[in-house]
């Protein structure tokens, strides 16, 4: 491989002469060969990066200290890195410095040394003319860009892929709920029979779930959408001109068309990162409520002949090597895998946040990335389930039926005609003879036969319905 020169505080580095990283990037990739093909930094947290790199170029020459030429340059390459045109500049991995600077430097070489070559100039000369530091890191540090992309890539995940994914699989829940409202199925406790209910009332808490999980994801954006951006080494703002950090932080809103603020209190930006922790324990519950559901629709579907079998799901392929016409439920195991991955995630990221020591938090990279990766899990993970299996269920109102008149708890509507003792009387002796309730009922004396049909009706013991 052909290689130039490039130069550091540290001194001189062998960097890949094509490339247009330089020497720190360099430097990171030589010291954590950890993962490198499995672990690098997400490409959202360098989008993010280009954002604010371009809305920081704009504030500086806006206040002064940047000419435009350099603005536009720096702008042009953002551009760039939004549009993919340069994704293999990026080489980095999550496993790096806490506070991500290389990540930062990573960028900010990038920038500087495209936009050289735009302006005409060769990546081997000495002077170029924009400066990673001086110029595209201008008014910035790493410890206050790096969380800045972290609230850019974390809003922008959660409201274009994760909300909608689950907002689109609650949707088809609670149309299911509603068509499915007047099939009367036995209810389980315990794994036990338990009283009717209907199938519609079922999945309306399933739909409920959901939404009570979107709400939590957006009571967390208002802590988001506050950026760090302008508090530089440790909050105090050093080296930022007046009004840099209210003004950058317009630009970036107006550059993504999202509702970003500076953070009030730039220190707790730096230091701590409970937004993260916040929205992630939203997104943790979303995949306690998606464990549940997946779980249950699997348990409901399951036989097709020797299981519950109260619900048809899609056949979506063959589900073994060695037993034909076998077919499993593919979506529900893979949605309560996602929903296993994100409960793992938020132990990482808790432990991350609560490390934040003195005026950083040093573990900004592991936070980010099993951030991104459980709001993109759940998103998609959602829009798969809902289009391979939850649209398509269907009820099998032959085997409910059937599970229905033969539960033992329908005598539970016997309780305030002749009382507990003895229904339960009737219900114990009827599973020990192998009779119906209604058998075991009148042969013990306690009802007649048209007492106990008035007064054990399933459809009559499921509450009100809402149609």
């Amino acid at each position: 491989m052909d290689y130039r020169i490039e130069k550091d505080t540290m001194g001189e580095v062998k960097v890949p002469a094509h490339v247009y990283w330089g020497a720190q990037t360099e430097r990171s990739v030589e010291n954590f060969k950890i993962a490198q093909d499995i672990n690098k930094m997400p490409k959202p947290i360098i989008q993010a990066f280009a954002y604010l790199k371009k809305a920081a170029a704009i504030t500086n020459t806006a206040l002064g200290v940047l000419p435009a030429e350099k603005c536009d340059a720096i702008a042009q390459v953002c551009d760039e890195i939004l549009e993919g045109k340069l994704d293999d500049q990026f080489p980095l991995v999550v496993w790096q410095t806490g506070s991500g600077t290389q990540s930062n430097m990573n960028v900010n070489e990038v920038v500087a040394y495209r936009a050289h070559v735009i302006k005409g100039g060769a990546l081997t000369d000495k002077d170029k003319f924009l400066h990673p530091n001086d110029d595209v890191n201008k008014s910035q540090s790493s410890n206050d860009t790096f969380p800045t992309a972290m609230h850019i890539a974390a809003y922008k995940m959660l409201i274009e892929v994760t909300i909608p994914g689950i907002t689109k699989l609650r949707d088809t829940l609670s149309e299911k709920s509603k068509a499915f409202m007047h099939v009367v199925k036995i209810g389980r406790t315990h794994f036990m029979d338990a009283t009717p209910l209907t199938l519609g009332q079922e999945f309306g808490g399933y739909a409920a779930q959901l939404t009570h999980g979107l709400k939590a994801i957006n009571n967390s954006l208002a802590h988001l959408s506050e950026l760090a951006l302008g508090g530089t080494a440790v909050g105090t703002g050093i080296n930022t001109p007046k009004g840099y950090s209210e003004l950058v932080a317009q630009n970036i809103a107006a550059l993504t068309g999202l509702p970003f603020i500076t953070a009030e209190n730039k220190f707790e930006a730096l230091a701590a990162h409970d937004a993260i922790v916040e929205a992630h324990g939203a997104l943790k519950t979303v995949a306690v409520s998606l464990l549940k559901i997946a779980n249950d629709i699997r348990m409901l579907s399951s036989g097709p002949r020797s299981g519950i079998g109260e619900i048809f799901i899609p056949d979506n392929e063959p589900g073994s090597s060695i037993m034909p016409g076998k077919v499993n439920p593919t979506q529900c195991e893979a949605l309560t895998m996602i929903a296993a991955q994100v409960m793992g995630n938020d132990v990482t990221i808790g432990i991350g946040g609560s490390n934040g020591h003195f005026e950083l938090n040093v573990y900004k990279p592991v936070m980010i990335y099993n951030f991104l990766h459980s709001a993109r899990l759940i998103g998609e993970g959602c829009v798969s389930f809902n289009d391979k299996c939850a649209i398509g269920i269907e009820p099998i109102e032959a085997n409910i039926k059937k599970h229905v008149d033969n539960s033992l708890m329908l005598v539970t509507s016997l309780n305030t005609k002749i009382g507990y003792y003895k229904a339960a009387e009737i219900a114990q002796k009827a599973h020990k003879e192998g009779t119906t309730l209604k058998e075991m009922a009148v042969k013990l004396g306690y009802v007649t036969p048209e007492e106990f049909d008035a007064w054990v009706v399933p459809a009559n013991m499921v509450g009100e319905i809402k149609d």
